[in-house]
C-alpha cells in the first residue's frame, strides 16, 4: 500500500479530523472515497455527453416495451 501527502491549513485539518470522527471512518477511507467518488462522477458525465452527442446525430426513441423485447426480457 502507498501513501500520498498533502498539505491543508490548520482549519481544514480540523474540518475534515471532525467530519471523518462524525461518520465514523478513518482519514484515510474519506479522502479514498471522495476521490474515487470525484473520478466515478467525471467518468459517468463523459459517457453521458458522449450518448447524447451520439443521440443529436442518430436520435432513436424506442418504448420500454420495445427495448425490453429487443433485449429479449
Amino acid at each position: 500500500m502507498s501513501t500520498i501527502s498533502l498539505r491543508m491549513d490548520e482549519e481544514e485539518e480540523k474540518l475534515i479530523k471532525e467530519y471523518a470522527k462524525a461518520k465514523n471512518i478513518t482519514i484515510s477511507a474519506l479522502f479514498r472515497n471522495a476521490v474515487l467518488e470525484k473520478i466515478e462522477d467525471e467518468i459517468d458525465l463523459d459517457l453521458y455527453h458522449v450518448a447524447m452527442k451520439q443521440h443529436i446525430e442518430n436520435p432513436q426513441v424506442l418504448s420500454f416495451d420495445e427495448m425490453m423485447k429487443e433485449l429479449d426480457f
